[in-house]
């Protein structure tokens, strides 16, 4: 599946009311980070944006959009990717597959510590697959799909859903970052 049509398929699990374009320069992001972006995420971006799901997972904003960008100086894709690409250096050993340390790029993060990246294995952004570090299992895996089918996946089935967060999450919601409350 591929953008328009993933994010439209998400939206069956997780309502579209409070997402906010973000209005993303897609051209100067892709030449600070030297490659395009998935089209589900780049059309995530577009309908909802930013921001948290189920108040467990949440989805970051290229790390170019400094001006009002809604976490600094906190996690983005940039600090994330650094963290991901560490903890595969860690985990690599056990892992049943191989994964080029520079194709990792993060996109979101849990409240349980899990990141969610990709693997940037193919010329074709459409075809990365996703790759996620869960904290209570201390391993890597990988998906052969893309961001918004895993996140289908995780809002739609409860044992994926187990094996793949390490956080309870509640109804499917999402809150882009300037529609949250401060805490």
């Amino acid at each position: 599946m591929r953008g328009t049509e993933a994010v439209a398929a998400l939206a069956e699990f997780m309502p579209v009311a409070h997402g906010m374009d973000e209005r993303v320069a897609w051209g100067e992001v892709e030449v600070a980070w030297k490659t395009r972006f998935p089209s589900d995420y780049v059309r995530f971006m577009e309908v909802y944006g930013s921001g948290v799901i189920s108040d467990g997972i949440s989805i970051l904003l290229p790390s170019l959009q400094a001006e009002g960008y809604p976490y600094t100086p906190g996690p983005g894709l940039e600090d994330e990717t650094s963290i991901a690409r560490e903890l595969w250096e860690t985990c690599c050993d056990e892992a049943d597959f191989d994964v080029d340390l520079e194709s990792i790029v993060a996109w979101g993060v849990t409240s349980g510590a899990d990141i969610y990246c990709w693997a940037a294995t193919d010329e074709d952004p459409d075809r990365w697959p996703v790759l996620t570090y869960v904290r209570y299992t201390d391993k890597m895996q990988l998906h052969a799909f893309g961001m918004a089918e895993f996140l289908r996946k995780v809002l739609g089935d409860a044992g994926f859903q187990e094996r793949e967060i390490s956080v309870t999450l509640g109804e499917a919601s999402f809150v882009n970052w300037r529609n949250r409350s401060p805490r």
